[in-house]
C-alpha cells in the first residue's frame, strides 16, 4: 500500500506516539511505503531515500495502483524557494510549501494529487535539472538563519543532513537522509586545497564517527547548520567558530557530487 504526502511537512518519528522523538520529516509530494498499520499510526518507508519512521496516519493520503504509476511516469519538479504559496482549488485554503516539495504534472498552474487539485506559483519551481556548483550555493544560501531542528528539513528547522539532502534533491540529485550514510556518496577529494565550491564536507566524532556534514562554498568557508544554518570558515582540521575562533567540527572527509 502506498501514500502520499498533501500538506506542507509531515513528522516521521521514531515510535507509534506524539511524544516520540521526530527523526525526519516527510515533505509535500513525498511518496511512501506502508508497511504497518498500529491504530491511529502508520510505520512508512519514504520512497526517496528509504528512511523508515512512524507518521499519524490522517497525514497520510493512500493513493490506488494507478494513480502511483500514472505519478511515477509523470515529471517531477521541485519548490526551490524556502516557502511557496499554494492553494487548494476546491476549498481556497492557501498552504506554504516548503523548498524540496515534489509537485507532478503541471497543466493551468495546478498539479492534481490524490483527486485534490493544488495552484502553484509555477516561477516556484525549478524546471530542470541542469545544475551546477553556483546554483547548489544559491540554494543553499536561502536555508541562511534558519533554526537548527533535529530531524528538520525545512526553512522553519533543519538539520545538518537534512539542508544537504534536501538542496541537492532540488537539483535532482537523491541522497541519503543522514551525514553518515550522505559520506557514501560521490567521489572522494583528497585534501581541502583540492576542493570545489559545493563540495560536502564530513566531520567526525571522538570515536571517528561522521555525525555532521555542510557544504563548501570555496576551500575556506562552508555553509551548514549548527545552532542555525550559517557560513563559517574551514581549514584542514575543521570548521572555526565565527563567535569563538574555536574549532567546532573536526574535518574527517570530502567528497564531490557534482
Amino acid at each position: 500500500m502506498t501514500g502520499i504526502v498533501t500538506l506542507p511537512l509531515v513528522p516521521l518519528r521514531q515510535n507509534d506516539n506524539e511524544r516520540s522523538e521526530m527523526i525526519s520529516q516527510l515533505l509535500f509530494g513525498e511518496l511512501v511505503e506502508i508497511h504497518e498499520i498500529r491504530d491511529r499510526w502508520l510505520f512508512v518507508c519514504n520512497l526517496t531515500d528509504n528512511y523508515k519512521g512512524w507518521v499519524d496516519r490522517k497525514m497520510i493520503n493512500v493513493i490506488e495502483a494507478e494513480e502511483l504509476n500514472s505519478l511515477l511516469k509523470s515529471q517531477a519538479f521541485h519548490i526551490y524557494v524556502p516557502l511557496s504559496v499554494c492553494k487548494k482549488t476546491s476549498s481556497n485554503e492557501t498552504m506554504f510549501l516548503p523548498g524540496g516539495s515534489k509537485l507532478f504534472t503541471i497543466a493551468d498552474n495546478e498539479c492534481v494529487i490524490a483527486d485534490e487539485n493544488f495552484k502553484v506559483d509555477t516561477s516556484d519551481i525549478l524546471m530542470s535539472n541542469d545544475i551546477n556548483a553556483k546554483q547548489i550555493i544559491q540554494l543553499a544560501t536561502q536555508f541562511l538563519n534558519a533554526p537548527y531542528l533535529w530531524g528538520g528539513k525545512s526553512v522553519l528547522g533543519i538539520d545538518c543532513s537534512g539542508l544537504v539532502q534536501v538542496v541537492f534533491s532540488i537539483c535532482g540529485i537523491q541522497l541519503p537522509r543522514d551525514a553518515d550514510q550522505q559520506v557514501n556518496e560521490g567521489e572522494d577529494v583528497a585534501s581541502l586545497s583540492k576542493a570545489q565550491t559545493g563540495d560536502l564536507a564530513f566531520f567526525e566524532n571522538a570515536e571517528g564517527k561522521i555525525i555532521h556534514v555542510g557544504i563548501l562554498l570555496n576551500s575556506k568557508q562552508i555553509i551548514h547548520a549548527s545552532g542555525w544554518v550559517k557560513i563559517e570558515n574551514i581549514d584542514q582540521q575543521g570548521i572555526i567558530s565565527n563567535k569563538t575562533g574555536e574549532y567546532t567540527h573536526k574535518l574527517k572527509w570530502i567528497k564531490r557530487l557534482i
